[in-house]
């Protein structure tokens, strides 16, 4: 992982989420190695301009995609480069035989969710909820039951 690709990223995360935490080079290593984690750069020419992350894992009911963290720099938008990048992800989780491949997007982003759309994606009758955990995942007692159970 370049200098380049870490000071990209760090400037585009900021344009998908305000509140995000600065990316650093560590973070950035654990994204890279983590199994069924794809990230996705788009280039210009001159710079870095777009990325996303596609995440396949496996669950009792298949295998699965979702695609997150979708963003192109300001200055590149209306190019063609997110469309290029969902696709890029389509086309490899279909590579993966994953069942499904899911994404969420703001009602408020009008343009990204008129492409979500355009390309296939159709709105799911469902409610996301979200929980912030308080501690980390590896200190005891974070969950009430992990089954590890072998057959």
């Amino acid at each position: 992982m370049s200098d380049e690709t870490l000071a990209a990223l760090t400037v585009l995360l900021p344009q998908l989420s305000a509140s995000a935490s600065s990316l650093t080079r560590e973070r950035l290593k654990t994204v890279l190695a983590a199994p069924g984690t794809e990230l996705l750069i788009a280039r210009t020419a001159d710079a870095i301009v777009g990325m996303l992350t596609l995440v396949t894992y496996t669950i009792p009911t298949g295998l699965r995609a979702r695609i997150e963290d979708v963003v192109v720099d300001h200055s590149a938008r209306g190019r063609g480069i997110g469309k290029a990048l969902i696709a890029t992800a389509i086309d490899i989780a279909e590579q993966r035989r994953a069942r499904t491949v899911d994404l969420t997007s703001a009602p408020t982003k009008t343009a990204a969710n008129q492409l979500y759309q355009n390309l296939g994606f159709t709105p799911r009758e469902t409610t996301t909820y979200r929980i912030t955990p308080t501690r980390p995942a590896d200190s005891p007692n974070t969950r009430l039951a992990q089954q590890n159970e072998s057959p």
